[in-house]
């Protein structure tokens, strides 16, 4: 069977037709447990209009056990959906879960807010809605006309009274899907902010301790949490008043179908039995939309969770993991590049224009905010706002799978971060740990003697995010992290920050070993003595390259640049250009 184009919206979509299957079982078994709905009304007419008049026990056995078996019939329908919509819900997670998980950090390095664990938060609620009783309302609705008309079939008077609080049901479901859209939506989203500022500032609860900042920013977080308890309550009191009007509703609903039966009975229009019966099929006939009623602000969670994971996945589909590249040689050019973040005015980085052979060390130098670090991010393909053309080996940086050019890429960012879990787990990547490749990074990062040092060598828990090592230890770990595996292009920055002379000279070393090797770095930093081992100088300023080439010339036309022989050249971060 073709699908339909619809379903090629996105991978969520398809993999729901793809159950389809599953839901036409889910409705085959609904249809039988709709069905039997019916026994109560029948079991009823039977004991009042036959049973009582003929005083037959006989009768009454009979009609009992048929009607236990036809009772046992529909729970075993009941249960049979429940569990082929929890498999279903099972293995929709299990075909999405890696595809939500790829997505939602795609989306978290490109738009900067988007949380990986709200994407999958979104899909547990999809399915909990899939596996839930508020499912169960919509392949039980179709069968409220059904039962309408065996209300008719009782008695005309009793289908237009069931007609009128379907009706009015319906209305109120209506309204509130209306009413509580905006605000339900308003709500989540000032719970999304409230709990992302508390956790932004939790991983910081050392220097917020230290320096006395809880109170202060306490008050800014309060002011969120506020905002999200107000929208929140404004949400459920209006939920609140439906569930109560809804109750009204049924509770008047099964007092007055029975006085409107009580009445045709006096009339003599119908029989005790049809009566009661009356009585049930109706309340059983409201049933659906009253659980549409109650489970409404579920569904509206449900749609919102559908719609953000949808067009995740629309923007960043799954890579065909057939389609490989050959290993790059590690030459970039950046061509027309610029680079922009929200709530600037002006480009980070504009207009930049360069190209790098493979196999050379660049070092990149400029003033504390001309985007060397955000050159970096640009390099690595992580800026989220970027116009023009990154290209490594002459292809579009962004055209990579990630997962494939991963080990060919090596970075150390400013902000060491590292993980959970071992020293050899975080210089593996947290990948297979190869014991010889994890002690090759490390001692080219000069770490291999400090970690035997260490309780349990390369063993040695290093605590969340780190907490457990000195910065220097942590830089030298990330260090060996970026080169480990032998990458074709490093990119480092400020490598030396909180290095001593000893580690200084092992990075050297390490950036010696890595040109021998054929390697491309990009080594940022702030300390003249790191061009001894550079082939090229990048001067950035302002966003603007304003000097790239090879390290003598540049660092000669440096020189020109300052006529007075008593005045010692300047580099654009102020320090001395070495002789």
């Amino acid at each position: 069977m073709k699908t339909p184009e619809f379903f090629h919206r996105s991978a969520i979509t398809a993999t729901l037709w793809s159950f389809r299957r599953e839901f036409l079982i889910v409705g085959i078994f609904s249809l039988l447990a709709n069905v039997l709905m019916l026994t109560p009304t029948l079991y009823m007419l039977q004991i009042f209009d036959r049973v009582l008049a003929s005083q037959s026990e006989l009768t009454l056995l009979v009609v009992s056990l048929l009607t236990l078996l036809l009772f046992t019939i529909m729970a075993f329908a009941e249960w049979m959906r429940s569990r082929v919509l929890v498999s279903a819900g099972v293995r929709l997670d299990e075909q999405l879960s890696t595809q939500v998980f790829n997505a939602s950090f795609e989306a978290h390095l490109s738009q900067g807010g988007a949380s990986p664990s709200r994407a999958f938060g979104d899909l547990i609620q999809i399915r909990q809605f899939l596996t839930g009783n508020g499912i169960f309302a919509f392949f039980d609705a179709p069968w409220t006309p059904i039962y309408l008309a065996v209300l008719f079939f009782l008695h005309p008077w009793l289908g237009v009274l069931g007609i009128f609080f379907a009706i009015v049901q319906a209305s109120l479901a209506w309204f509130g899907h209306r009413h509580t859209l905006a605000p339900s939506e308003a709500a989540t989203q000032a719970g999304s902010e409230a709990s992302a500022f508390l956790q932004g500032k939790l991983r910081n609860a050392e220097v917020l301790e230290s320096m006395g900042m809880v109170n202060n920013l306490k008050a800014r977080w309060l002011q969120r949490h506020q905002a999200h308890l107000s929208k929140s309550s404004d949400t459920q009191h209006l939920t609140h008043r439906l569930t109560g009007w809804s109750k009204f509703i049924r509770y008047s609903q099964q007092s007055l179908s029975l006085g409107a039966g009580a009445l045709l009975v006096i009339n003599g229009e119908l029989t005790a039995g049809g009566m009661i019966a009356g009585n049930v099929l109706m309340t059983r006939a409201l049933a659906p939309i009253d659980l549409m009623v109650g489970s409404w602000r579920q569904f509206i969670g449900m749609r919102f969770a559908f719609a953000r994971l949808e067009q995740m996945l629309i923007d960043y589909p799954a890579r065909d993991p057939d389609f490989k590249r050959v290993a790059p040689t590690g030459e970039i050019t950046l061509k027309d590049v610029f680079a922009t973040a929200p709530g600037r005015a002006a480009p980070i980085l504009k207009n930049v224009n360069l190209s790098i052979p493979a196999g050379t060390v660049t070092a990149v130098l400029g003033p504390s905010g001309s985007g060397k670090s955000t050159l970096a991010r640009v390099l690595m393909g992580i800026w989220p706002d970027v116009s023009g053309e990154v290209l490594l080996d002459g292809l579009p940086l962004a055209g990579w799978n990630r997962v494939e050019l991963g080990p060919f890429l090596g970075y150390l960012p400013q902000d060491i971060e590292l993980f959970e879990g071992t020293i050899a787990d975080n210089i593996a990547r947290f990948g297979e740990v190869d014991s010889t490749r994890v002690i090759e990074a490390a001692e080219s990062a000069g770490l291999h003697d400090m970690i035997l040092r260490f309780p349990k060598g390369y063993d040695t828990p290093i605590g969340e995010a780190g907490n457990l090592l000195s910065g220097g230890q942590r830089q030298r770990i990330g260090l060996a992290r970026a080169i480990h595996g032998n990458p074709q292009l490093i990119v480092l920055d400020e490598p030396n920050a909180n290095l001593d002379d000893a580690g200084e000279a092992a990075l050297f070393k390490t950036i010696q070993q890595l040109k021998a090797r054929g390697r491309t770095v990009f080594l940022i930093t702030h300390r003249p003595a790191a061009l001894a081992v550079a082939d090229r100088v990048l001067l950035l300023r302002d966003g603007q390259v304003v000097a790239n080439g090879p390290r003598d010339a540049v660092l000669a036309a440096l020189k020109a640049s300052h006529p007075a022989p008593s005045q010692q050249p300047q580099l654009p971060d102020g320090a001395a250009v070495p002789a």
